[in-house]
């Protein structure tokens, strides 16, 4: 008897509500049949079988409450609803020679969705490396697997050969889900797995309007068509936010109005919103390409950050003259000693580390009706990728020297081209830095990066005529802008902020004697 429990749901989720149950008591399920819906304030958890058998016992009711561990259901092994078919079932892969349970010389592995990160429950499968058929080895990468965050591969957990793959690219899986079976040893490849992930698009088409219980009552409580919602669950089913979105369009009962629907586009002018809920059309020299969970979330998150957030910008510029003189000087033994350049950016990093201990609101942050100002410094770093831009963290940069911020910033970086960040990687930042310099910029206004109040961007470094004791002289200058979060962060205190930083740029030693 193997007990069904509620999973855990990701980081300060305590308590779910249990959906609605796709089986009953009695009911054979395989592995990985999904069994129940968890709702959380967060996210819709489906609970999947992790053997074949029989549910003897539903335990927890549709609507009722349950905390992380407790018992969903009970589940025996397959005997009790396989007895009957063992003697009649028995020949037939027999008689069939080369049938897919034969085929394999060793036994069938399920290679699974790791975790991919505290807080990440989700998941949307990119693209298969492999096919059904294709020969592999132990870590080999099968499919890559994109979150908001970053993108995980899932490798082989043996090596053999690709029988099935279980999910199409643009299912959504969460950790631990299967994702493909693998035959151990040099097996032939089981033609019947063809169909299970071969084409999404099919799979799609096949389930297409069936809805998650959650999503069901959404459909209901707001008269939508579920036949016109774009399911982006496992088999195309419609999920949770699904439904909330397409309740929140414009126009969610467009879809009724079946008398005469070529013409209300054209007359119906006073209604803007009445807006189809289908994509509209691509031209021919047009391309159509699905964005990334990584950048609907960079876009969410930055539309997020300018609805919440009271953002204000202010500007300043440096003389980068003392800084470039000194990278001059002692580049050379700088990398004899500590096998790496001295760049700008360690500099930049200890002058906001000093600027924010004396302007301790900038490193704070708003929860709720209160501040909390953080007493400790982890600097993020801006880095673009081919996937979009991501923020990894420099731990406690108070406490590093300018070599070990230089490291530090250089892994990171080379493990965010790699697409190698893990989630512990890019979390916990209390100010950000962003340097649109090294793409040409001359001057921006940075987005806040939730929930932090301050940012500060950084461009590129220009040779200019300034005033300089009454004489105009050729400078190399920097654009300087601080965007804050005017709510925690007043005037005053978001100048002062970057004139420091102004100041411990244009004068190192200022920093090297703490003023």
């Amino acid at each position: 008897m193997t007990d069904i429990i509620v999973p855990v749901l990701g980081e300060s989720v305590t308590e779910a509500t249990v959906g609605g149950w796709m089986v009953k008591a009695g009911d054979s399920v395989s592995k990985d049949d999904v069994l129940v819906e968890l709702e959380t304030d967060k996210v819709a958890v489906e609970v999947r079988a992790e053997a074949d058998g029989v549910i003897t016992a539903i335990v927890a009711e549709e609507g009722d409450t349950v905390e992380i561990g407790a018992k969903l259901a009970e589940m025996g092994g397959a005997g009790a609803a396989a007895a009957e078919a063992p003697a009649a079932e028995a020949p037939a892969p027999a008689a069939q020679g080369a049938a897919p349970a034969a085929a394999p010389s060793g036994a069938v592995t399920d290679a699974t969705v790791p975790q991919m990160g505290e807080s990440v429950t989700e998941g949307t499968i990119g693209s298969w490396l492999v096919g059904v058929g294709d020969t592999v080895e132990v870590d080999q990468a099968l499919v890559e697997i994109e979150t908001d965050k970053v993108a995980v591969e899932v490798p082989s957990p043996v090596a053999g050969t690709v029988t099935e793959l279980l999910v199409g690219e643009g299912d959504s899986v969460a950790p631990g889900d299967a994702v493909a079976r693998i035959s151990e040893g040099a097996g032939a490849a089981a033609p019947a797995s063809a169909p299970a992930g071969a084409s999404p698009d099919t799979a799609s088409a096949s389930t297409g309007g069936i809805a998650m219980p959650s999503a069901a009552r959404i459909i209901e409580e707001n008269n939508l068509d579920a036949g016109a919602i774009a399911g982006t669950g496992k088999d195309g089913r419609i999920t949770k936010a699904d439904a909330k979105a397409a309740a929140d369009a414009p126009a969610p009962v467009a879809a009724k109005s079946t008398a005469a629907p070529a013409a209300l586009p054209v007359t119906s002018a006073p209604t803007p919103s009445a807006a189809p809920a289908a994509p509209r059309e691509t031209g021919p020299r047009e391309e159509r390409v699905r964005m990334t969970r990584l950048r609907q979330t960079i876009a969410k998150r930055l539309k997020d950050a300018q609805n919440s957030a009271a953002i204000l910008t202010t500007y300043n510029e440096a003389d980068m003259s003392a800084i470039m003189k000194a990278r001059k000087a002692h580049q050379e033994a700088f990398v004899a000693k500590h096998g790496v350049k001295l760049g700008f950016m360690s500099f930049f990093v200890k002058a906001c580390v000093n600027a924010l201990k004396e302007i301790p609101a900038v490193n704070a942050e708003i929860d709720g009706t209160d501040i909390i100002y953080k007493n400790y410094y982890d600097m993020g770093v801006a880095v673009g990728t081919d996937r979009g831009l991501v923020v990894p963290v420099v731990r406690d940069a108070d406490q590093m020297s300018l070599a070990d911020i230089e490291k530090e910033i250089i892994s990171l970086g080379k493990k965010a081209r790699d697409g190698k960040l893990t989630i512990e990687d890019m979390q916990g930042a209390t100010f950000t830095l962003s340097n649109g310099g090294v793409y040409g910029s001359l001057m921006s206004m940075p987005i806040l990066n939730a929930p932090q109040s301050g940012i500060l961007g950084m461009h590129k470094i220009q040779e200019r005529p300034v005033a300089e004791n009454g004489q105009v002289v050729i400078k190399p200058m920097m654009y300087l802008a601080l965007s804050y979060d005017h709510r925690i962060v007043d005037g005053k205190e978001a100048v002062t902020f970057l004139v420091r930083v102004k100041e411990n740029l244009e004068d190192p030693q200022r920093m090297l004697f703490d003023l």
